[in-house]
């Protein structure tokens, strides 16, 4: 047998199993269609961490383009004004929708650690507060 390219022979040697139980595959959190990202010739990325204590919240506040939460300890609960309260536990996400009002709390008893993601047009502030 004639193999040009060496790594394809060495590939086919190699038991089936070996080839794949070492590859990474993510594994889909959450995935949803949103109006309102950004559609400038930039974007800015960004990803933030929080900590929130039991019995703390978010200032009452909107975000200009969505909000992507993803829980890794304990529970949030957001609610946002006209729409039903959400709570997501950990391993759980959630998109927050822009210019909706809204507050987010920690109503467990243990620590809330959430990462966040947020793209939109650079500079942008995270979230404006409503009064």
């Amino acid at each position: 047998m004639r193999c040009l390219p060496l790594a394809a022979c060495a590939l086919a040697s190699l038991p089936a199993a070996a080839q794949t139980d070492r590859l990474a595959r993510p594994e889909l959190v959450l995935k949803t269609v949103v109006p309102g990202m950004p559609t400038g010739p930039q974007q800015e990325i960004r990803v933030m961490t929080a900590m929130i204590r039991p019995g703390d919240r978010t200032p009452f506040h909107t975000h200009r383009f969505p909000v992507t939460v993803h829980v890794i300890e304990g529970a949030f609960t957001l609610e946002m004004q006209g729409r039903t309260a959400v709570t997501v536990k950990a391993g759980e996400s959630l998109v927050e929708p822009p210019n909706v009002k809204m507050t987010g709390y920690n109503r467990g008893n243990e620590m809330l650690k959430v990462v966040i993601f947020y793209v939109s047009e650079p500079d942008t502030p995270f979230l404006d507060p409503v009064r």
